[in-house]
């Protein structure tokens, strides 16, 4: 899909990180903004710097979670800019811990928001997009955890495999309908944002796995290179988005266990 000025993008989790960077690089490119996240007073800080950069942005407080929510960010682009050609399912949040020993309550609000905002999102927009009739773009964020596992990250991984799972089932269906509407799934390794804070909201204890995971996200690549990379992405029409190539080794071996029936042993990502 080509992008071009003058189209509309949806983007939840828009006050930081990943989808900070996609609004950021999406207003660089003429793209007009619908913006939402649970943090209004960040969300309303980026709306305002966007639009002193002369940026057309809307924005909205909403919780993916709740499907009324999404419908009302969906209405709302109808009735700011007349439809949707940018939908970027991207809002998440990360707890840590050992799978036995998250709460129920942790683990369902996970999910509701890593997977159910995907659901959501996908179950609110596809309808529009598709009586839309023209090329329109979806972008789910899973992670490389949608690929790989690891340990003491249960509910986050089970979260993005399953948006991962998704996707794919999404871009065989579309396919099926000979749709105008692509679907791409985003996979990154670290990258810079406050994420774990989700973790310490969520009531987690902080350890020194959490400690060594929040630096290794804080000094990971940049959320404006990342969206640099995901709009070139869009624009030759590639569903796998994998921007950190160092990790294809790890999905190697999985895939190589799983084809050769091998008990799965974990490894540190390769540098």
């Amino acid at each position: 899909m080509r992008i071009e000025q003058g189209q509309v993008a949806v983007i939840t989790g828009a006050a930081g990180g990943i989808g900070r960077g996609l609004a950021e690089e999406g207003g660089a490119r003429g793209l007009r903004l619908v913006l939402t996240d649970v943090d209004g007073q960040r969300l309303s800080a980026l709306t305002e710097q966007l639009q002193g950069l002369g940026v057309t942005v809307v924005s909205q407080v909403a919780d993916v979670s709740d499907a009324a929510q999404v419908d009302a960010l969906r209405d709302l682009a109808v009735e700011r800019f007349g439809g949707v050609d940018l939908l970027f399912n991207n809002a998440g949040v990360l707890q840590t811990g050992f799978s036995w020993e998250i709460g129920a309550d942790r683990w369902q609000r996970l999910l509701d928001i890593n997977l159910g905002g995907v659901i959501n999102g996908i179950r609110s927009f596809i309808p529009l997009l598709l009586g839309q009739q023209r090329p329109a773009q979806v972008v789910n964020t899973a992670s490389l955890a949608g690929l790989v596992c690891s340990p003491m990250l249960g509910p986050y991984t089970v979260s993005k495999q399953a948006v991962v799972a998704l996707s794919e089932t999404l871009h065989y269906e579309l396919a099926v309908l000979q749709a105008q509407v692509s679907v791409a799934v985003l996979c990154p390794g670290p990258v810079a944002s406050d994420i774990m804070n989700s973790n310490q909201a969520a009531g987690a204890a902080t350890g020194p796995l959490d400690v060594l995971l929040d630096s290794s996200i804080r000094q990971g690549m940049e959320p404006r290179e990342l969206a640099r990379e995901v709009f070139a992405g869009i624009e030759v029409g590639r569903f796998w988005l994998l921007p950190h190539k160092n990790f294809k080794p790890a999905l190697e071996r999985r895939l190589t266990s799983i084809l050769d029936e091998t008990n799965p042993v974990f490894q540190m990502a390769d540098a």
